[in-house]
């Protein structure tokens, strides 16, 4: 198989600054300008254009010194979000149930919905029956996404959801979407960390990860 080199091969932060040392492979350089102008063409629609304009403003404003969940509050106050929602996995219910009370406080209207509700077996949909060894009941975030379709919501954030089951959330929601934390049991939501050590301490576990688990 052909290995195709890209931005993630290069790691330059902005490729004006290479001064013309650009590597063979630069994306930039040898991007098509039909793909360039019909992905320029669609922030013409007036729903991207308040996006990305509320997105600009935001990073500009509070540019490192504002949270995630501030960030989160002030993006959607500039785009008139009232109504937002939230699809929690129910081990996070706390932390989406903090959230909440902070939102609230700040002027919103919340609605959430955590993942196991509607109580539906893994089984009633095929999953086979040993994975029902971590719990009977599956995940449910289409059932998330259609619930929060109705109520519907301005916004939706995804507190945790499992990998594949975010996913399919996105998928269904009818609203814009974003991530406020990302599951990782083993690293407390925070899944940078692996990366970070990812030349240290994780390295083996990382390198080997498909081999050593199927072993397992």
């Amino acid at each position: 198989m052909e290995k195709r080199f890209s931005c993630i091969d290069c790691g330059a932060i902005s490729c004006d600054k290479c001064n013309g040392a650009h590597p063979s492979f630069c994306v930039s350089q040898g991007l098509d300008k039909e793909i360039v102008d019909k992905s320029l063409k669609e922030y013409e629609k007036k729903k991207n254009r308040k996006v990305m304009q509320a997105s600009a403003e935001t990073e500009f404003e509070y540019y490192c010194q504002a949270t995630r969940v501030e960030e989160t509050m002030l993006w959607a106050k500039k785009l008139k979000a009232k109504k937002i929602g939230i699809a929690s996995c129910v081990g996070l219910l706390k932390e989406s149930r903090t959230l909440a009370s902070i939102l609230r406080k700040n002027g919103f209207e919340v609605y959430g919905i955590g993942c196991k509700a509607g109580e539906v077996p893994k089984t009633a949909v095929g999953i086979d029956e040993k994975c029902t060894a971590v719990g009977m009941n599956m995940c449910n975030p289409i059932l998330q996404a259609k619930v929060l379709n109705r109520e519907k919501t301005d916004i939706n954030i995804v507190m945790g959801l499992c990998v594949g089951h975010d996913s399919l959330f996105y998928k269904y929601s009818k609203a814009l979407t974003t991530t406020l934390v990302t599951k990782d049991r083993v690293l407390g939501h925070n899944p940078a960390a692996a990366l970070n050590c990812a030349h240290s301490y994780y390295k083996d576990k990382l390198e080997n990860c498909i081999s050593r688990y199927e072993k397992e």
